[in-house]
């Protein structure tokens, strides 16, 4: 560890700010602080102290200090902290001054996270609860990633990997030592009967629906249907901005918007795609392609339609059946059509009859006989509304409330919280099934093998053994200071 470089970097938000945490970690670490402020304070106690240029003296700014000597610090190394005021020219002098010590460099995105789990301050499941809790958005999200950052996935398995252990152990001792006086014979019931517990708790764990991965991806929302229906309009009313650029001019909405919002706790995504018809426009033809590869994919569907006479039905968007709510928009221009029929002028009058009528029809009817042809059993629900007024959006945001609760919450937490996750536990998962098998048949060999994989798989999935594959692919996602 002496030879490894001491990093730093900003450990707090973006400047300016009330605030600023600069932290250091590495052997080098209390050289830095004796550098900048002449002094080492007590361990974990906060000191204040005038910060300088280590090489003109020049004063910094005035700041609270503290020292982590190791191996009693977040990464296991020597850790400093100085918390300073928020100014962007304060964090960068003192940036600097730091870059101008030998022995530092700049920490790289994850690094204090990563050499924390070198030192075995944390366990891997422990490091992606933590970027969870530093990307949560809801208050479900945070509840979850804080016990994973506790150790609720990383604990239970390393209590399985524990009992499998003394499973393999009693198969090798049976192997190895057979013709031992003092090794009992019947060896492998007893291994039998841990690998049987094991993957009966296991195959549990797995028989969550993935409300885990559900929970942090959140609800996807696709908004699709005809163009200038109202979609984008109901997008920004919806997340409550101007999220999507609205225009009463057809095909405006050529991409995919994606926006993120808190509904009651829970995370929501919302998608509003481009409107779907045949066009010779090349970019509209791309944007329709997209709006219905990325409304197929999603958790539910709000088809729009404008009430005054777009066809309700929903075409084909995918192999798979997706929830489809009907949303029945621009009932104000219906009500507004309604006055106008008695108070307006004699020339108009006739056509603002015809499109009222038919737009009270659509209100209480809808064409339901074509719908196992497109991929959709039913409309689950109906909703008519206005996204410019506003009007009837709560029953809407009621519904979708109660449909993220049921899709996302459940009464017990999930274990299981990424793929990585649940990869490697149907990977011990199989292993043990496949123990079981030869294991019946008296295939002592065969049985060890299979204890072995899974126990790897096991040990890959908190960061013991063999998981240099995957580091970088965890770590990328951190934010540099973490």
């Amino acid at each position: 560890m002496a030879d490894r470089d001491t990093i730093f970097a900003l450990s707090s938000g973006r400047p300016p700010a009330a605030i600023a945490v600069v932290r250091v970690s590495g052997p080098r670490a209390g050289d830095a602080l004796k550098a900048l402020t002449g002094k080492v304070p007590e361990p974990r106690k906060g000191t204040f102290a005038r910060v300088r240029d280590p090489q003109t003296q020049e004063p910094i700014d005035d700041a609270l200090v503290l020292w982590f000597p190791a191996p009693a610090s977040e990464t296991g190394e020597d850790v400093a902290e100085l918390q300073l005021h928020g100014g962007r020219a304060v964090i960068a002098a003192t940036l600097t001054a730091l870059g101008r010590i030998g022995g530092l460099r700049p920490a790289e995105a994850g690094e204090f996270t990563r050499r924390g789990f070198e030192n075995g301050k944390l366990d891997l499941t422990a490091v992606e609860g933590l970027a969870d809790l530093v990307m949560a958005e809801t208050e479900g999200q945070r509840r979850q990633a804080l016990r994973q950052m506790r150790g609720a996935l990383g604990k239970q398995v390393e209590s399985w990997r524990e009992r499998l252990i003394r499973a393999l152990a009693l198969v090798e001792a049976r192997i190895d030592f057979s013709d031992e006086a003092d090794v009992p014979e019947d060896l492998i019931k007893p291994a039998l009967a841990i690998v049987r517990e094991l993957a009966s708790e296991i195959e549990a764990a797995l028989a969550d629906d993935e409300r885990g991965e559900r929970l942090r991806e959140g609800l996807v929302v696709a908004i699709a249907g005809p163009p200038n229906a109202g979609k984008s309009t109901l997008l920004n009313r919806l997340a409550r901005r101007e999220a999507a650029i609205v225009s009463p001019y057809a095909g405006t909405t050529r991409d995919v918007i994606e926006v993120h919002f808190d509904l009651a706790g829970l995370p929501v995504t919302l998608l509003d795609t481009a409107g779907i018809r045949e066009s010779d426009d090349p970019v509209e033809r791309e944007g329709v392609r997209r709006a219905r590869e990325r409304a197929a994919a999603a958790d539910l569907v709000l088809w729009v339609v404008d009430v005054a006479g777009q066809e309700p039905l929903v075409p084909t968007l995918g192999p798979e059946s997706r929830p489809v709510w009907l949303i029945r928009n621009k009932i104000d221009l219906v009500h507004r059509d309604q006055r106008n029929v008695s108070n307006g002028d004699s020339i108009y009058k006739n056509e603002r009859k015809v499109r009222t009528n038919k737009a009270l029809k659509n209100l209480v009817n809808t064409d339901l006989s074509r719908s196992n042809e497109i991929g959709f059993s039913k409309y689950e629900h109906q909703f008519s509304l206005s996204s410019t007024t506003g009007d009837g959006l709560e029953t809407l945001l009621g519904a979708l409330t109660k449909y993220a609760e049921a899709f996302l919450a459940a009464t017990e937490p999930a274990l299981v919280t990424r793929d990585r996750h649940r990869r490697a536990l149907e990977g011990a998962l199989a292993a043990l099934r496949r123990a079981l098998e030869v294991g019946a048949n008296i295939r002592e060999d065969l049985l060890a093998e299979d204890l072995r994989v899974a126990a790897q798989a096991l040990g890959r999935l908190t960061g013991r053994v063999d998981v240099e594959d995957i580091l970088d692919v965890i770590f990328r996602d951190f934010c540099i200071g973490k």
